[in-house]
């Protein structure tokens, strides 16, 4: 089993959900593709979090970035043992992983918050901008009817139920492949970062032949 590999392929998964997470959270400060609503602060407190931006985005970067580089096989080692060298650089990518599961954790919690209060919009019994599903706790996702009290922006609840979505299941994608990280990072470094048939074969001839 090679270690190694099995990091890169984690990081550019990572690599690829970071961006979309970043694209997500970008796409909920402009409902409609509209920028007044973000000048005129009228956005949920949820949505300037910079959940996917910063937790599922930039802080997941990092530990991708840093597996992708993993499959390098130029490791200097330590003391003179190149795999010694390897094995230090898996075990260091436990702590990178730690910090996904900080930045994928945050933008789970954030998301779920987001979707449980539900969107910040200008109501047509109150005539102002309320949260008009607060106290629904998340049950308004199931009450189709009650999302045209939304006036403005126009298809708000439809839009931040969507985009929300897409950042929880991002950030719980994201959680999943950093656990496998630390699992995969514990095991390369306590085993090698890539150990093959034939290296194995070559360490049991040299043996024998020396006995």
């Amino acid at each position: 089993m090679c270690f190694g590999r099995c990091a890169r392929c984690v990081g550019y998964k990572l690599l690829i959900l970071a961006l979309l997470c970043i694209v997500a959270n970008t796409l909920l400060y402009f409902p409609n593709g509209e920028t007044r609503f973000a000048s005129e602060h009228h956005l949920g407190k949820y949505v300037e979090c910079l959940h996917g931006i910063l937790g599922g985005g930039l802080l997941v970067l990092i530990p991708a970035a840093v597996f992708i580089g993993l499959h390098n096989d130029d490791c200097c080692g330590c003391f003179g043992h190149e795999s010694c060298g390897k094995s230090c650089a898996m075990l260091s990518s436990v702590l990178a992983a730690f910090v996904g599961i900080l930045g994928s954790g945050y933008c789970i919690i954030i998301s779920a918050l987001g979707l449980s209060q539900g969107p910040y919009c200008f109501t047509h019994l109150e005539r102002n901008w309320i949260y008009p599903f607060t106290d629904s706790s998340g049950g308004y996702l199931f009450e189709y009817n009650k999302w045209s009290a939304c006036q403005e922006p126009q298809n708000i609840v439809q839009w931040n139920v969507t985009l929300f979505s897409i950042l929880l299941v991002l950030g719980g994608i994201e959680f999943i492949l950093c656990f496998i990280q630390i699992i995969n990072g514990i095991l390369g470094g306590l085993c090698g970062l890539c150990c093959s048939d034939e290296e194995y074969t070559v360490d049991f001839f040299k043996t024998f032949h020396a006995y």
